[in-house]
């Protein structure tokens, strides 16, 4: 018996009990199994059910209650390439952080080196599960995995006016055993002209950090509207509450391909305590890598985040 998957699903985390892989985990047994009553006609008795526990939830404490009902963290397919931005500080534009001592950490909040700046905003842990999928699926462990995201005012350090001094939320972390890497952050702002998200690069190693080309996967995390509404509600966000008006996953010129079908992250927690965000990112070697630098839209693509 194959310890490691579920009904024919790899399970995020094969070392824990079943009733402990996860929101994501949990809402992909859900959408399958109604799948499957649909068929014997009793699909809607089991929407009215789902539609009834995800009512029982506060947005304000659980603002995750959406985020379930947005996407299956496990659907099947490889993570999307997307472009790492105007803002990657991984030497194909610019800074490069990478070739720093001290990037490889778990709390990215304060900058590091000669740097002294701390990120200030609700705190937030980004838990990524990578799959090798050139392998059966089975964790991605030893890969070293590249994260980094705008601040609370919308700011990317070692670009943007008011932040190019400083070098927080941005960091790497080395997979497990169970292909997992783990930061501590805080949650990004809403800038204009894109949805709120994380990028992130996959590289075959630790070693490999220092040049960009090794990447062997560029990619995004899009946040659920719900909790970013929640947050954005929060002291300091005040900007995001109108940028994120202007914008939908469906008009996103990112996840606007198919409303970040693979790419929205499950939420839980909530503002006070923290939340949690987690994905499972699936990567397969046997593809070329089409994502990194700047995009097609130039040294723009992505949108621009506030100067100030």
């Amino acid at each position: 018996m194959d310890d490691t998957r579920h009904e024919g699903r790899p399970l995020p985390r094969p070392d824990e009990e079943l009733t402990d892989q996860g929101l994501g985990f949990d809402i992909g047994t859900i959408v399958r199994r109604r799948q499957v009553l649909r068929a014997f006609g009793l699909g809607a008795a089991v929407a009215g059910l789902t539609a009834a526990c995800s009512n029982d939830l506060d947005p304000a404490t659980s603002p995750a209650a959406s985020a379930s009902t947005a996407t299956d963290a496990t659907a099947a397919g490889e993570i999307p390439d997307e472009t790492a931005g105007p803002y990657p500080g991984d030497g194909s534009n610019g800074p490069d952080v990478l070739n720093q001592s001290g990037i490889v950490r778990r709390d990215i909040r304060s900058s590091f080196g000669t740097a002294t700046g701390t990120a200030q905003g609700v705190p937030m842990t980004l838990e990524l599960s990578i799959v090798d999928m050139a392998n059966g699926g089975t964790p991605f462990a030893g890969v070293a995995v590249y994260v980094w995201h705008c601040d609370r005012e919308g700011r990317y350090s070692l670009y943007t006016q008011g932040a190019q001094d400083q070098n927080y939320l941005r960091g790497v972390q080395v997979a497990d055993a169970q292909g997992r890497v783990s930061f501590t952050s805080i949650f990004p702002a809403c800038y204009s002209g894109r949805w709120p998200h994380i990028h992130f690069e996959v590289y075959p190693d630790q070693a490999s950090i220092t040049e960009s080309s090794k990447a062997i996967a560029t990619s995004q995390v899009a946040l659920p509207k719900a909790t970013c509404d929640t947050v954005y509600a929060q002291s300091g966000y005040s900007a995001s509450v109108q940028n994120l008006s202007r914008v939908t996953l469906q008009s996103d010129n990112v996840f606007g391909d198919d409303a970040g079908a693979l790419q929205l992250g499950a939420v839980t927690g909530n503002v006070t305590n923290g939340l949690a965000v987690s994905l499972v990112a699936r990567v397969d070697t046997r593809t070329t890598p089409t994502g990194g630098g700047m995009g097609p839209g130039g040294p723009g693509a992505g949108g621009a985040p506030p100067s100030r």
